[in-house]
């Protein structure tokens, strides 16, 4: 397995930036018993809201798990963002959904079918990750979340933390999440069952976001979504996080 860090200019955020990849060895000169390897498949593996792009690596054995499984990862860095176009701010949205793959087809040998692609996160990872699933259902296989932080227009309203009412008032100001295409509540109720990749969600039974989680699964529920959801006890923790990594990853309809 190859552990690459990879800054690179990017014209979205008009800005330096980074990623974290890990890529599958080639076994040989590129060709198997006469016939080309193919390129191994990719997840896109989002960080949490005080994380960045080196935060699985550090703290958690998504290494060893995706070389197991011939698996190739990409971890971007997103900052405080949500995975949205900021309203003062950056246009990261649009670094993700855009240009993030395509530098990645540009700068490594990964497969960019649907059938070969994923993506998920933990936290404000598992919401980025749910949400570029549901708003581009075309582009993946699979998406899973962890712990995810599910209902931002609740965290807008009513989340009883200032700090955190703040941070989504500076990343989505005068725009209203609820109703929108930040939403995932409200996303789900009008997806298209029938182009939607396969969904996950994991959350710890202790986990302050645990009551966003179950929001969600019922969202999924009223709406006839098919969601593979699990319960289990533990915290919002990288040791809940890295016991459920190995189950995503088994989960994936991985082709190779």
């Amino acid at each position: 397995m190859a552990l690459i860090r990879c800054d690179f200019d990017s014209e979205a955020l008009e800005m330096s930036t980074s990623m974290t990849v890990l890529l599958p060895d080639d076994k040989g000169d590129g060709e198997a018993d006469g016939e080309a390897v193919e390129a191994p498949p990719v997840l896109y593996l989002l960080h949490g809201l005080t994380d960045d792009h080196t935060a699985w690596t550090r703290y958690s054995s998504v290494e060893r798990y995706a070389s197991e499984r011939g698996l190739a990862v990409v971890m971007p860095q997103v900052h405080r963002s949500f995975y949205a176009n900021e309203a003062y701010g950056m246009r990261f949205w649009d670094f993700l959904s855009a240009e993030l793959p395509e530098t990645v087809g540009r700068f490594f040998r990964v497969s960019a079918r649907r059938e070969d692609t994923f993506v998920a996160g933990l936290s404000m990872g598992g919401y980025g990750a749910i949400k570029w699933a549901l708003r581009e259902p075309e582009r993946f296989a699979a998406a899973a979340t962890l712990s995810g932080a599910l209902d931002i227009a609740y965290i807008e309203e009513h989340d009883p933390r200032p700090h955190m009412r703040a941070l989504v008032a500076r990343v989505f100001a005068d725009r209203h999440v609820a109703g929108g295409d930040e939403d995932l509540m409200h996303l789900i109720r009008h997806a298209d069952r029938s182009a939607l990749p396969q969904l996950m969600l994991r959350c710890g039974t202790e986990d302050h976001l645990l009551a966003q989680n179950r929001r969600f699964v019922q969202a999924c529920t009223a709406a006839g979504v098919q969601l593979d959801a699990g319960f289990s006890a533990g915290g919002h923790t990288w040791e809940f996080w890295d016991q459920n990594l190995p189950a995503v990853l088994d989960w994936l309809p991985i082709k190779r």
